[in-house]
């Protein structure tokens, strides 16, 4: 049996504040657990996922618009979903807020193209081999270094 995988499109359901376009999103990450040599020492190894976006050159988290029939935790869990083909356990606590414009909308004259958005840390508990958007984006996990980790993980708790 074959489950049809689509992605939503289109803003019509789209939530807004103060002229800002609502997007949720989240760091995915794992723990790899191995031996690592840290002056005798085995540690825990950090990694997140990251994806590709069209037209750009760079890796960034999975992120979209939040919509009106679904929280905000719901909207970064499906956005994860359907861009990176995960799932996982959602840490409800956020991770922080941040302003920043549309990038196909980047007249900083304009009210167009602003956006809000909310991150959570997402604990990857399943990779799927098929996801909605996975011609538009590919994943990696990268290795984060001890000072981050440890930062990282007590933001986690």
């Amino acid at each position: 049996m074959t489950t049809l995988l689509i992605a939503r499109q289109g803003r019509h359901r789209q939530l807004y504040e103060d002229n800002f376009r609502l997007v949720s999103g989240c760091i995915p990450y794992r723990v790899k657990r191995g031996y690592e040599e840290c002056s005798n020492c085995i540690e825990d190894s950090l990694q997140v996922l990251m994806i590709s976006s069209p037209n750009r050159h760079d890796l960034v988290f999975p992120k979209g618009g939040w919509e009106n029939d679904e929280t905000v935790h719901e909207a970064a869990c499906r956005e994860a979903f359907e861009e990176a083909g995960i799932r996982g356990i959602l840490n409800n606590n956020q991770l922080g807020v941040w302003e920043f414009r549309s990038k196909t909308r980047q007249d900083k004259c304009s009210l167009d193209g602003g956006c809000r958005g909310y991150m959570f840390a997402l604990e990857v508990t399943e990779e799927l081999d098929s996801w909605p958007e996975q011609e538009n984006h590919d994943r990696k996990w990268v290795k984060h270094f001890q000072p981050i980790s440890l930062h990282f993980s007590k933001l986690l708790g």
